[in-house]
């Protein structure tokens, strides 16, 4: 189960130091955030909205998907690891997670360990950050809760959602009966 670790403040660097032992390290605000390897259902979730978003955005012309791992960090106590991203074109180009800064959205798909994290100090962190769209995708419940900047509440969907960054002439939608439909 993901639980914080017993330690001091934890910083990105103490982080990227710890051994590669199959388990995800995050910090949030100095919070270690330590979560198991993804069960097989999460990581098909993930190749499937990692296959849509990466062909919307090189038609669309908007930004460049990445799918995790990938260290984002703002400042020395923030450290994590989305499952997918979507980050400035410019900032991607470099290839250097430090100057990948500016996310135009981020895609967390809950697992039993990682739910608590992600509703609660990885959504305030991409909310403090700008980060313009964040969605949680419950793949046991079949919904994807939508978060934007300032938002107290999030909207649920169970159907469907859209994603229309700026500079796009059209709009992705995602079917939640297609993204979680049996394999």
């Amino acid at each position: 189960m993901g639980m914080p670790a017993t330690h001091e403040f934890w910083t990105a660097d103490m982080v990227r130091a710890k051994p590669d032992d199959g388990k995800r390290y995050e910090t949030v605000h100095g919070e270690l955030l330590v979560s198991p390897s993804p069960r097989a259902w999460h990581q098909e979730i993930v190749g499937r909205l990692y296959v849509l978003l990466s062909d919307y955005t090189r038609r669309a012309r908007v930004g460049h998907c990445f799918s995790g791992p990938a260290d984002i960090s703002w400042g020395p106590d923030n450290l994590v690891v989305p499952d997918i991203l979507v980050a400035d074109l410019a900032q991607a180009r470099t290839l250097d997670w430090s100057q990948v800064q500016d996310l135009l959205l981020v895609v967390e798909v809950l697992s039993p360990s990682t739910a608590r994290h992600d509703r609660f100090a990885k959504r305030r962190l991409y909310q403090d950050n700008r980060v313009a769209l964040y969605w949680i995708v419950d793949a046991d419940n079949r919904t994807v809760e939508s978060w934007r900047p300032g938002q107290e509440f999030p909207e649920v969907s169970s159907s469907g959602v859209t994603w229309h960054p700026s500079g796009a002439s059209s709009p992705l939608v995602v079917l939640l009966s297609e993204l979680f439909a049996p394999i």
